[in-house]
């Protein structure tokens, strides 16, 4: 059966809800990650997305983070939160299990922290949540089915992935501690979807600031990492670029995989 799952950090649910379900209803994902919903549980638009004939799930916190998750598949499980820490109370995890022919897969959605500024608490905290985030990888890893990690991972995977690399280099999202945490999960075997299909150029988020979307000064940071048994099934991945251009947008736009499963 073919799966087409997305991800897009929404930059607030409640002022993007119209794009969203524009989004949704032109182009009818099947699984739909989404970041920085940035409202309460109570407070999400279930009502509107439901009526699209998704299920939503989702785990908030008032004004900040908060991640989604809305399948056109019903959910077998649902987990909230990144194990390792309790004193985290951040919302920036939830995975939801679905059946699939012959199986199931499991869809990971994160906002990874952004990091800065690096001479912050900040910063350690996104290298201590990385860190717990391979240690969660390892071990969903094990179970040896289809995983799919997806998200906003505020990391810059390589200098193809920024407009101006060298701009970017110290920053949170572009220097040696994130760049070695990220070479770890790949290492464990966790292929990069949009590069499994292509090495070209394909930014993903473009900053309200300083025209940047109008000069294409992009980064690449929203990712689908996937276990091999995910990254057996991918036909192809379309970063939904034209999202950009509409009207009150997200700085970052929908990344989609194809998979057939």
């Amino acid at each position: 059966m073919p799966l087409r799952i997305a991800t897009w950090n929404i930059n607030g649910i409640k002022a993007r809800l119209e794009l969203l379900v524009r989004w949704l209803e032109e182009e009818k994902p099947d699984i739909v990650g989404l970041q920085e919903i940035k409202t309460v549980d109570e407070g999400f638009p279930r009502a509107e997305i439901e009526a699209l004939g998704y299920n939503v799930e989702t785990h908030g916190q008032k004004s900040w983070n908060g991640v989604a998750l809305l399948s056109k598949l019903p959910f077998d499980e649902v987990h909230r939160r990144l194990p390792g820490n309790d004193a985290d109370e951040q919302a920036r995890l939830i995975e939801g299990v679905f059946s699939v022919e012959g199986g199931v897969v499991r869809v990971c959605n994160i906002y990874l922290p952004n990091g800065n500024p690096v001479d912050t608490e900040k910063f350690p905290y996104k290298l201590e949540w990385m860190d717990r985030l391979n240690r969660f990888v390892a071990g969903r890893l094990v179970l040896e089915e289809p995983f799919i990690l997806m998200g906003d991972f505020n990391l810059i995977p390589a200098p193809v992935d920024a407009h101006d690399p060298d701009a970017w280099w110290g920053d949170a999202l572009y220097r040696p501690e994130s760049l070695e945490r990220f070479r770890i999960l790949r290492n464990m075997g966790m292929t990069d979807a949009l590069r499994a299909i292509t090495a070209d150029e394909a930014f993903t988020f473009w900053d309200f600031q300083a025209g940047a979307w109008r000069r294409n000064a992009g980064i690449r940071i929203d990712h689908l990492m996937l276990s091999p048994q995910a990254a057996d099934r991918l036909d192809d991945v379309v970063v939904h670029k034209d999202v950009r251009g509409w009207d009150k947008p997200s700085d970052h736009v929908p990344v989609e995989g194809a998979f057939s499963f």
